[in-house]
């Protein structure tokens, strides 16, 4: 379980900038293609100047781990969640 120190800033814990990377590729020009690495970057470093690079980069690592996004090349995708179960059992 990923539990972050109480005194660590929030906006700077992977899984809430994980959270803002998968708000960037749900925006309407990016939903359902593939995206080069370095545009979603640069989005990403404008929304806050305390963010780097390495939390991008591990951020986006957090991300392919669950199985959240796709990678091709330099480009990623968003992999949209498709649930299947209809019934409790």
């Amino acid at each position: 379980m990923i539990v972050p120190h109480p005194e660590d800033n929030l906006n700077l814990n992977i899984m809430v900038l994980g959270a803002d990377i998968i708000n960037i590729l749900n925006s309407k020009r990016y939903i359902g293609k593939y995206v080069l690495v370095e545009n979603v970057l640069s989005n990403f470093l404008k929304e806050d100047e305390k963010r780097t690079p390495d939390l991008f980069f591990n951020s986006l690592v957090f991300l392919y781990s669950i199985g959240l996004i796709d990678k091709k090349d330099y480009k990623i995708k968003l992999i949209p969640i498709v649930n299947t179960q209809f019934l409790l059992f």
